[in-house]
């Protein structure tokens, strides 16, 4: 019996690769890469690893007979040449790096320097003209630095049942008061950014990261969130434009839960949703911070 160094290594790699598909699963972490529909691909892939672990541990043990009936077969070449060492070792960085970085270092949460290569709002132009001066004034809250660190996190179900879906989008129209969370975020930000007028005078509450664009004011900024379709290099901004008179004195990147009363602006001839910010919060990040589009079931 030979014992091979190289397929040892091989199966130790596939080894490891299961056990970070099963790593982020466990964790929770996977969610931070993709969107959770693709749980089920990420779980057969984790089983396929451990599939193929097996098979490949197979091969690390072989008959010497076997490696000279494999040359007399194939053997017309000069043997140590068809792959060279730093092929070899190129290919085995390529495998080895992804493992080190996703064990080593933490997922990282997309931020403002995303989006501002991305843009939301400005990414046609460099103004926005405010019609009128707010009349509610932002109000800061006892809870205005509370953390919240114990407050269980809002769910991210983006699966919902066809009659349920459309119950909730038609009560958006008829409620005076509208919560933007996680499971409907980005069914209700289509529809206020398509007729934002319809929405006017309604109040709203949200949760998100600051965010201010060039050409913004200095009381304004964008409650934001990033919106992720498949995986996190499809992720895309959506946020609400906020106007307050402390909005200059908070940092990018923190996160806010604001309520306000939904407005109107006009810019560049496009009229555009504002809310004008009666009260709000600096808060924790949630455990996942990404939105995901509404998957729709119909009924069974």
């Amino acid at each position: 019996m030979r014992f091979s160094i190289q397929q040892f290594i091989r199966t130790v790699m596939m080894a490891v690769f299961a056990v970070f598909f099963l790593r982020l699963y466990v964790t929770g972490e996977l969610e931070m890469y993709v969107n959770p529909k693709y749980d089920g691909m990420s779980q057969l892939a984790a089983v396929i690893f451990v599939f193929l672990t097996f098979i490949q541990f197979s091969r690390i043990w072989k008959r010497k007979k076997d490696k000279q009936a494999h040359c007399s077969r194939e053997c017309s070449h000069h043997h140590g040449h068809d792959h060279s060492f730093l092929k070899k070792v190129t290919s085995y960085v390529i495998l080895i790096f992804p493992l080190i970085t996703g064990f080593a270092l933490p997922p990282q949460t997309l931020n403002s320097s995303l989006a501002e290569n991305k843009g939301t709002l400005l990414s046609q132009g460099q103004h926005v003209d405010i019609k009128q001066e707010s009349e509610n004034h932002y109000v800061p809250t006892a809870e205005n630095t509370d953390t919240n660190r114990n407050e269980k996190p809002l769910p991210n179900n983006n699966y919902l049942q066809e009659e349920v879906y459309e119950k909730k989008m038609k009560t958006l129209e008829e409620v005076h008061s509208i919560d933007m969370k996680e499971d409907m975020f980005s069914s209700y930000y289509e529809a206020i950014r398509e007729s934002p007028r319809d929405f006017v005078g309604k109040t709203i509450t949200l949760q998100g990261f600051t965010y201010r664009e060039e050409g913004l004011h200095s009381n304004q900024l964008v409650i934001s969130r990033f919106l992720i379709t498949h995986c996190i290099a499809d992720a895309s901004v959506i946020g609400l434009l906020t106007e307050f008179e402390q909005a200059s004195s908070y940092e990018k990147d923190i996160w806010m839960e604001i309520e306000g009363t939904l407005d109107v602006i006009t810019y560049n001839g496009t009229e555009l949703p504002m809310i004008k910010a009666k009260r709000g919060r600096v808060i924790e990040e949630p455990s996942n911070p990404y939105i995901y589009p509404v998957l729709r079931k119909m009924t069974d």
